[in-house]
């Protein structure tokens, strides 16, 4: 991840800042050329999990995204679906979440139980607070999720380096 920041790429987006200080930022398809990554990727078991977990005899790697939230970072990741922002369709394709700190339940990444089986599908979510512009039916503005919280079973978990939470995007 080091190595990632002091050479990002041209993907890299800041979404918070206090001053000089980048605060939540990502980047992402940088394992074809940061090693770390792509010995995870072919030497860990990560593809073996994978393939598992989508009762699938091949996985492909569409891409890695590094998210970094430094101490005293504010801002909420907004509630999203993942597979909007993806150019693929289907329900065989699972994500992992690895932290690379300790993340209380209060900390980590929220999830609504069963949403992978809903049918519909939303637009992306803009993380800098902004929606994208409607313009296939295919796709539905995302429910208020976080101001009708009580409406949804939402999950959210303890986390230690080296654990993972799997989800299908």
């Amino acid at each position: 991840v080091k190595k990632n920041f002091e050479n990002p790429s041209k993907y890299k987006c800041v979404y918070e800042k206090l001053g000089n200080k980048e605060l939540f930022y990502d980047d992402y398809c940088n394992w074809q050329s940061i090693s770390e990554y792509k010995n995870f990727l072919f030497k860990s078991n990560i593809a073996f999990i994978a393939s598992q977990l989508m009762c699938s005899k091949k996985v492909n790697i569409f891409h890695e995204h590094v998210l970094i939230k430094e101490p005293g970072s504010i801002k909420k990741t907004p509630w999203h679906q993942d597979q909007s922002y993806y150019c693929i369709d289907g329900f065989q394709n699972i994500s992992f979440w690895c932290p690379l700190d300790d993340v209380t339940k209060e900390n980590s990444p929220e999830f609504i139980a069963k949403s992978h089986k809903w049918k519909q599908k939303f637009l992306p979510t803009k993380f800098h607070g902004n929606s994208y512009e409607h313009i296939d039916k295919e796709f539905k503005k995302i429910p208020d999720i976080e101001n009708n919280r009580i409406n949804y079973e939402i999950r959210s978990f303890d986390l230690k380096v080296g654990d993972a939470i799997a989800f299908n995007f």
